[in-house]
Order: structure tokens, then C-alpha cells, then sequence
């Protein structure tokens, strides 16, 4: 009678999973009470060692997100780094989901909308890991052309306009603390544009010509001013002019 028994719980636990999962939950009660199913039985022992591996699991990511958080560039130089993304850019061989074969001509605004987060979001919003900072030179290197010093264009790299703006604020400000080499164009200036032979920005002429009635520069007596334009301001400024002028 055991043995039939035996048999038709094994069959029935075969054919419907879910009827074994409660009943593992509750070993300790119900398989006391039934003897047949003690050979079903899983240690108990395995429940607890799930848990505990789980739990380290989770303690050590969040131990690593908060290092990453207070120092971001230490991420860039972990193993788990250099296993997801080697010696190249993080945006490289990147390509967001869209119809046809043409991409759009600007990214989405932001991956990231509360707690949604879109289909294949951008390099940056895919890595919980990736902080943009200012000090953090190695990533921002990674957006910046070695030949121009410019911003790769959010097209070429397909990180979102939001994460965009967060990068130039970052590249700049670490261009700011000298973190990052600023280019500044070589431009060639001429003598003349240092000259000081022009009369209106020459050497002050001595005192004495004022005193002899002659102008202060000499083309102040070529300038014939018109009398109708000077009949205007004079009507204009007429309360604020002294007597006799």
C-alpha cells in the first residue's frame, strides 16, 4: 500500500510542479504527517543557503554602487569594466532600436522617465555604474575628439539629450579645474593691429597746443557739421544748454 502510494505522489509531483512547491515551503509540518512523501523531501539546509548567497549577492552590488557613486572613476578601471566593454568607448557599437534602416536625427530626450525605463536605453543610462563627473577624465575622454578637443555629436554616440547636457556641464567644468586640456586657436596678429600711429589713439599732444586755441587733433577743423543737425540738437538739449550757445 506504501509503495502505491509512493508511486502515484511521484507521478502527480512530475506531472503538476506547483503542487511541490508549497509543500517544500512546509516540510517541516506536512511531510511529518505524511511518512509516503519523506523521500520527496529537500533538506533544509538548501532553503537557507539560497537565501544567504542572495543576500551577499545584493550586499555586495549595493556596496559597489555606493563606492562607484562616491568615486566614479574607480569603476572604469575594474575588472567588471574591462570584461563588459574591454579597451573600448562605452557608446561603441551602440545602436538604438528604431523602424528602417535610417536612424532619427536626434536621440530621445531621456531613457529614464520616474521608474519606466525605455527599450535599449543609451550607454550611459544602461550602466547604473557609468556617473558622469567632472573628475571622472577617463569617461569623459571617451566623448571628447582627440583631433578637434570638440564633443562627439549625441548622434554618433546615441546617448540621450539629457545625458548629453550632464556631459558638456562635466567636460566643462573639468576643463574649468584643469583636469582636461583646453585648445585654444593660435591666431596671427599683425603690426598694424598693435600700431599706435593713428591720431585718435596716438601720443597725447603737449599742453601748450591747447593753449594756442588749436584743436586737440588736427582733423577736428576738417569736420564741417551740418546746421540742420545742429539746429535739432540744440532745440533738443535747449534746457540744458548754457546761455550764449
Amino acid at each position: 500500500m506504501a509503495a502505491s502510494v509512493r508511486r502515484v505522489v511521484r507521478t502527480v509531483f512530475r506531472v503538476s510542479p506547483s503542487i511541490l512547491y508549497p509543500l517544500r515551503q512546509c516540510q517541516g509540518v506536512s511531510l511529518r504527517l505524511c511518512p509516503a512523501l519523506r523521500p520527496l523531501a529537500l533538506p533544509s539546509q538548501s532553503f537557507c543557503q539560497a537565501v544567504t548567497l542572495q543576500d551577499d549577492s545584493a550586499t555586495q552590488a549595493a556596496e559597489a554602487l555606493s563606492r562607484y557613486k562616491d568615486r566614479p572613476w574607480e569603476y572604469l578601471e575594474s575588472e567588471e569594466y574591462i570584461e563588459r566593454y574591454g579597451a573600448n568607448p562605452v557608446w561603441l557599437g551602440y545602436r538604438r532600436n528604431h523602424k528602417g534602416g535610417i536612424p532619427p536625427q536626434k536621440t530621445r530626450k531621456t531613457c529614464i522617465r520616474g521608474d519606466k525605463i525605455c527599450g535599449n536605453p543609451c550607454p550611459i543610462c544602461r550602466d547604473s555604474n557609468i556617473i558622469i563627473h567632472h573628475q571622472n577624465v577617463k569617461l569623459l575622454q571617451q566623448f571628447i575628439s582627440p583631433h578637434t578637443g570638440m564633443v562627439y555629436d549625441p548622434t554618433r554616440t546615441g546617448v540621450c539629450m539629457k545625458k548629453q547636457k550632464k556631459l558638456s556641464e562635466a567636460i566643462n567644468a573639468a576643463r574649468d579645474h584643469g583636469f582636461l586640456p583646453s585648445q585654444i586657436p593660435h591666431v596671427d596678429f599683425t603690426g598694424e593691429d598693435y600700431s599706435n600711429r593713428h591720431d585718435a589713439v596716438g601720443l597725447t599732444p603737449p599742453a601748450p597746443s591747447l593753449e594756442s586755441g588749436d584743436n586737440w587733433y588736427h582733423w577736428y577743423g576738417e569736420i564741417t557739421p551740418d546746421e540742420n543737425e545742429v539746429a535739432k540738437v540744440r532745440k533738443t538739449y535747449k534746457a540744458y544748454l548754457k546761455p550764449g550757445l
